[in-house]
């Protein structure tokens, strides 16, 4: 049960097969404005708010091509 008294359940951790080198993160950007990208474990993703789209980290490797990013909503 959460602080709150509700029912929820536990986070999902990221498969640690699927983690990405920190060392590639500090160097990807975002294929199409060159900004900068923010890691999302959870979601297994590579957003770039400049762009607003999420690219994909499948088995560890990061998709970085625009037609396989999800487009952002927020």
């Amino acid at each position: 049960m959460s602080d709150d008294g509700e029912d929820r359940p536990p986070p999902i951790e990221p498969d640690p097969r699927s983690r990405v080198d920190a060392r590639l993160l500090e160097i990807l950007v975002c294929p199409v404005t060159r900004a900068e990208l923010t890691y999302d474990p959870q979601r297994q993703e590579l957003v770039s708010r400049a762009a607003r789209l999420a690219y994909p980290i499948r088995d560890g490797v990061p998709i970085m091509l625009p037609e396989e990013a999800r487009k952002l909503d927020d």
